[in-house]
């Protein structure tokens, strides 16, 4: 063999996932070393959560996740557990906070979760290897995975692959992770972005485009799947929690076109019989005036401008006023796309999981290599879900690596 450093461990990936496998990993003994291309270590880490880090949630199960095979989380989900990175923060004393939907974030910055992993690395004597770019990875006769980079050449017998997706491109997101599978004759499900804002088609954008800035309470549906939060009306399309969440399961490999995604715009409040109380409470007042105590203005006459608004609401039938709340609670919109892999918060897709041992992480076509994070088919909801999934693969490839 080549002259190379030696390790046990080699990881791919010095971000959440990868972190939390060389802290692991290094606590069983093993002499681990983690490469990553950029600069700065955790670079996803650091900006995420409007720099507060939601690192995980109180309601953390398989149903949060997307993946082909919707059963492979739960093995590692239970393993290590959202109390369990609690109490590692417990241990560097970090504040942290719950917000709606059992969201958890750090109280300062995420930097504090950053370097206590960082701490903990240094602590197990894990070596951090950055601003290194891999050449050439290969699994030479002896079975040593063997990387030459732009540092120098490193082995070691176990391999893991912790290299995110595709998401927020500006942090030098890439498919080496992916790539890797395939030169192993792994297969990977395709990829997409997922928790991103829609984009409007040429027709919306004309006729919504003066809606930018405005956000409200809406209940989301695509595919069987539902999400009531809000959304947010953009300069380029929809965006806001409800919004991201449905589109991770909205996607252009299908034919799209065959499904809206459907909007019911503040669905706590059923819009026609409440517009049927009105017409009777203030019959004299004008329709657009009595739409704009539930809405805003600007929203009821872009939404309604087909409609005459400027007669009194006795003056509009039953049937004309169900025609009018569906216009607001019965919305089929048409996405003309998403804003792409620059904004995604994750990528959905990644290694198949039925190539990989759910109790391991390890691929059971190549002994000894593992993929854990953001690169499998495992895509958390918002909320904390993705960060959750990163520790608890990379604690669970730990383990065993």
């Amino acid at each position: 063999m080549t002259k190379s450093e030696l390790y046990d461990v080699i990881i791919i990936g010095a971000s959440a996932a990868g972190l939390m496998c060389a802290i692991e990993a290094a606590k069983r003994g093993r002499r681990v070393i983690v490469l990553d291309h950029a600069a700065k270590a955790a670079k996803k880490i650091r900006i995420s959560g409007g720099g507060k880090c939601n690192f995980s949630n109180y309601d953390v199960s398989a149903e949060n996740f997307l993946s082909q095979n919707p059963h492979f989380a739960k093995s590692a989900l239970s393993r290590y557990q959202y109390y369990d990175f609690l109490a590692l923060m417990g241990k560097y004393q970090i504040p942290w906070h719950e917000r709606e939907h059992g969201q958890l974030f750090c109280d300062r910055s995420a930097d504090d979760i950053v370097q206590m992993l960082l701490s903990e690395c240094h602590q197990y004597k894990v070596t951090i290897q950055l601003d290194c770019h891999i050449a050439k990875l290969e699994k030479n006769t002896e079975s040593f995975f063997v990387l030459n980079t732009s540092i120098e050449n490193y082995a070691a017998k176990s391999l893991v692959i912790a290299t995110g997706g595709l998401s927020v491109s500006k942090m030098g997101a890439s498919d080496f992770g992916l790539r890797i599978a395939k030169q192993f004759q792994i297969n990977c499900i395709p990829t997409q972005p997922g928790l991103v804002p829609f984009s409007y088609n040429a027709q919306d954008k004309n006729k919504y485009l003066s809606l930018s800035g405005i956000a409200l309470s809406a209940e989301v549906n695509y595919a069987g799947q539902n999400f009531i939060e809000n959304i947010l009306f953009t300069h380029k399309g929809l965006s806001g929690p409800a919004i991201l969440q449905i589109s991770s399961y909205w996607t252009s490999l299908n034919n799209t076109l065959s499904e809206p995604v459907e909007i019911k715009l503040l669905p706590l409040l059923n819009l026609f019989e409440w517009l049927l109380e009105q017409k009777v409470q203030q019959s004299n007042m004008m329709l657009k005036n009595i739409l704009a105590q539930q809405f805003p203005k600007r929203l009821v006459d872009v939404f309604v401008q087909a409609q005459s608004m400027d007669k009194a609401i006795k003056q509009y039938n039953d049937d004309v006023l169900k025609t009018i709340s569906d216009i607001f609670q019965n919305w089929q919109f048409w996405p003309q796309g998403t804003e792409g892999y620059r904004v995604a918060e994750v990528t959905v897709g990644g290694v198949d999981t039925n190539e990989l041992s759910s109790k391991t992480m390890q691929a059971k076509k190549v002994p000894d290599l593992y993929f854990i994070g953001e690169v499998v088919d495992v895509t958390g909801h918002l909320g904390g879900y993705n960060f959750q999934w990163a520790w608890s693969s990379g604690f669970t490839a730990g383990q065993f690596v």
